[in-house]
């Protein structure tokens, strides 16, 4: 994922970017960084949070930055930024989330036109900066902006950090979301809602898909008009957003205790001697949650999380990192396990591994039955907008690998992988029971996509649901 936080303010923000990007950190990551229009000119600072967090990264600098009523800030789960350029428009700062799946074709062309690149991230080209160099080859920044929109497949939300204010520009299809708030000094642009609360902004509205605003201390203006489709990422709700933002206007905590309820209606008449409810911390208590209010029986905490040295686990860029924080960060409490049978809610399954290992360490703690209910449909796509789910190969995907062993061949048909995506289809179900017995399940039951959608409230051709059905649009 990724999340930025940009403010223009009649007094100095600094502390504002500063904390405000911080309550982005729950979506990564590799790198964070900060630039500021100060005195007449650009400082920007960049650190790496693969050991450490941004606060401890990024105190010392902030004198750097005193005085500037204008900046921006990036938590990044890919490249370095922000990217500074000068060009014929003036000197500008940009901040990207998202991905750029055509990014490959974009580069030959813009070097066949010998257009140089200085910025690379781990040998490939910074996609950052290659929006940068979009913007800055059009007659003004309002051109620029609709040509990233329209160069671009994928996904590719950005703030432009100009010498009289900043651009705000929410993707093509608003499969991340760009908020705006206000305070009496100014106004902020930021993908979390939740940022704004403790900072003293309100919220005002979303930007519309492709929509982008010019933001000043006096206002903001809409520079291009929002277009007609609008796909939004629904793991927005289940899994990355934190629990008191809100996208289009409907909180993420509710829309998960909306989740397990659809998952606990599903249950009816089963599992009526079930000892409790718990989650897998933290975006599968939502869900538990939920699940235990519907179901009316109890929630308690199975697992507890150790968050003073463990980091979420998908944080680490090495993946046996990500396994290793994933196994040291959940102790189970051996007090409630001991003799029970658990449902536990969880937000996905993406390659199994860490929830295998958790189902073990339940029962070594002696439950006696563990059942898991997932709050999304299985992973069958992976993701190609976002970098959820994305990985070297489809079949680091657990449902993809089940695919393939079932099939007999890695050479499958998209009707034969609907297949598998029908929640009514025989295929589905022995995909489904496939998992269960490698995970050593008691039960495994997966959220339909049509409970998901009325769970969020939004029509299903205004969510990205890509990852479950293939059905959304480049």
């Amino acid at each position: 994922m990724s999340g930025f936080f940009g403010c223009v303010s009649k007094k100095e923000c600094v502390a504002d970017v500063f904390y405000g990007t911080d309550y982005h950190s729950h979506l990564g990551t590799k790198r964070a960084g900060m630039a500021f229009y100060t005195g007449g000119r650009f400082v920007r600072s960049i650190h790496s949070l693969e050991n450490s967090y941004f606060r401890t990264k990024f105190e010392d600098d902030l004198g750097r930055f005193a005085g500037s009523r204008m900046g921006i800030g990036v938590i990044s789960d890919t490249e370095s930024q922000p990217i500074t350029l000068t060009s014929h428009l003036g000197r500008f700062a940009v901040v990207t989330i998202g991905r750029i799946d055509n990014i490959e074709q974009i580069t030959a062309q813009l070097l066949n036109e010998r257009v140089n690149f200085a910025e690379l991230s781990d040998s490939t080209i910074n996609a950052t900066e290659l929006v940068a160099i979009l913007v800055s080859r059009a007659d003004s920044f309002e051109e620029g902006i609709r040509r990233v929109n329209d160069t671009i497949k994928g996904s590719c939300s950005y703030l432009i950090l100009t010498d009289h204010g900043i651009y705000a520009c929410r993707d093509k299809f608003g499969r991340t979301p760009v908020v705006i708030g206000k305070n009496e000094s100014g106004y902020v642009a930021a993908t979390e809602s939740s940022s704004f609360t403790n900072l003293g902004y309100e919220l005002v509205r979303d930007l519309g898909a492709y929509e982008a605003v010019f933001m000043t201390d006096e206002g903001i203006k809409t520079v291009v008009p929002a277009g007609r489709r609008k796909q939004v990422c629904s793991f927005m709700w289940v899994y990355y957003g934190y629990p008191s933002s809100y996208y289009e206007g409907i909180n993420v905590e509710q829309t998960r205790y909306h989740c397990g309820g659809a998952l606990a209606r599903r249950d009816a008449g089963q599992l009526e001697e079930i000892d409790y409810v718990a989650g897998i911390p933290d975006s599968g208590i939502g869900h538990a949650v939920g699940y235990s209010n519907e179901k009316r029986v109890s929630y308690k905490r199975a697992f507890v999380k150790y968050t003073p040295t463990w980091p979420r686990s998908f944080m680490p860029a090495n993946q046996n990192m990500r396994d290793l924080v994933a196994k040291m960060k959940l102790i189970p409490n051996r007090e409630l396990t001991d003799g029970a049978k658990i449902v536990f809610l969880d937000d996905s399954i993406v390659r199994g591994t860490q929830l295998k290992d958790n189902v073990c360490k339940l029962f070594e703690a002696g439950a006696k039955e563990v059942h898991i209910r997932i709050a999304c449909p299985p992973l069958v796509f992976p993701c190609t907008f976002i970098n959820f789910s994305a990985s070297r190969s489809s079949f680091d995907l657990i449902a993809r690998r089940v695919i393939r062993q079932l099939e007999g061949t890695e050479d499958f048909s998209e009707e034969t992988l609907q297949k598998y995506a029908d929640p009514d289809s025989e295929q589905y179900a022995r995909m489904v029971e496939t998992m269960r017995r490698e995970m050593g399940l008691t039960s495994l039951r997966f959220m339909r996509l049509d409970d998901l959608v009325r769970a969020i409230g939004l029509p299903k051709e205004e969510l990205c649901t890509h990852c479950w059905d293939n059905s959304s649009e480049m």
